[in-house]
């Protein structure tokens, strides 16, 4: 038997699961899984996003050469 991992993407799907396991009979196991961003990347990442629109950096690739 196979076990299964959900993540549900609201509360009350959170709830509806665990009702359904329950009604099931099934052997429940909660875990609280949260995969953060490093603060350090976000802010990289951000500061590059408005670069780019302002036009002041940015790095454009020929697709066509890319694999050769």
């Amino acid at each position: 038997m196979d076990a299964l991992t959900i993540f549900p993407k609201t509360k009350e799907q959170e709830v509806l699961y665990k009702q359904l396991a329950k009604t099931l009979q099934n052997h429940v196991v909660t875990t609280k899984v949260e995969i953060p961003y490093d603060p350090e990347f976000v802010k990289k990442i951000k500061k590059g996003e408005k670069a780019a629109k302002q036009g002041k950096q940015g790095l454009k690739v020929n697709l066509d050469k890319l694999w050769k």
